[in-house]
């Protein structure tokens, strides 16, 4: 038994319509989704790479406050958010 109620004229065309749409939405979706998840591991290893460099940097110039310790609260230990 079909449960969603009387055919109507042009009723199946719009229904395989909306499902394409739908299917199209989604397979955007996930290449946007894939893309974005991508972008921001490109972000990190290149914020980790700053990082690294600005350290090394540091300990080159012979500055006592490395990065890490600059990110600390000092009243808690904290990461400054």
């Amino acid at each position: 038994m079909d449960t969603r109620g009387p055919k109507t004229p042009g009723g199946d065309a719009l229904g395989d319509a909306a499902e394409n749409l739908f299917q199209e939405l989604q397979e955007h979706f996930q290449a946007l989704t894939a893309t974005l998840n991508l972008r921001m591991e490109e972000m990190g290893n290149r914020i980790e790479d700053l990082q690294k460099n600005v350290s090394d940097l540091t300990a080159q110039a012979g500055i006592e406050n490395p990065v890490e310790e600059q990110m600390l609260r000092p009243e808690d230990g904290r990461p400054v958010t």
